[in-house]
């Protein structure tokens, strides 16, 4: 995976192969921030990556100058890679080895941008819980943009705050919006 904007831009990074992960691709990757880039003033943005994985996301929201990225993945080795990365990098992402649906059930905070990367085979009801969960709790500010990652086999235009979606190869990101 390769950083594509900010200090550490360039930065090709590597997970161990024994995570379970599917990382966003780069082209999919830089198409997307081209999207936020024009909606997000990243030095005031505050992220939550859920699902986070290897990680990637989180990365590329604090090399661009987001000053509290939060990552949340359940699988300790994924938890363990990204607290490394952020250390090497020297960037401001906190990291919890939690279950997400646990995690946002618990969470008092308050986000400019949470992206959801769960796995492809979630369910449509498991994809809208994480929906309904983070809008429920008032996990985004007023403007804020929760965007999930889902496979093409699925489609959540009908669920409640849907905005947009767009579609790069296999992956889709949709929109969701207060």
């Amino acid at each position: 995976m390769r950083i594509i904007s900010g200090i550490h831009k360039g930065r090709r990074l590597s997970a161990p192969k024994n995570l379970p992960v599917r990382p966003t691709t780069d082209r999919a990757k830089e198409a997307l921030f081209n999207i936020l880039g024009h909606e997000v003033y990243w030095p005031e943005c505050s992220v939550l990556d859920l699902f986070s994985g290897t990680g990637n996301l989180s990365y590329e929201c604090a090399s661009r100058g987001c000053p509290r990225v939060v990552a949340v993945d359940a699988h300790a080795g994924c938890a363990k890679f990204i607290e490394q990365t952020a250390r090497l990098l020297e960037i401001p992402v906190t990291v919890y080895k939690r279950d997400v649906n646990a995690f946002l059930k618990l969470c008092t905070d308050s986000f400019d941008l949470i992206f959801a990367d769960p796995p492809y085979d979630f369910s449509q009801e498991q994809l809208g819980e994480v929906v309904a969960l983070c809008f429920e709790k008032g996990l985004l500010k007023e403007d804020g943009i929760l965007i999930l990652e889902h496979s093409t086999q699925r489609d959540l235009s009908e669920l409640q705050y849907f905005d947009s979606a767009r579609k790069y190869g296999s992956t889709v990101f949709s929109f969701f919006r207060p």
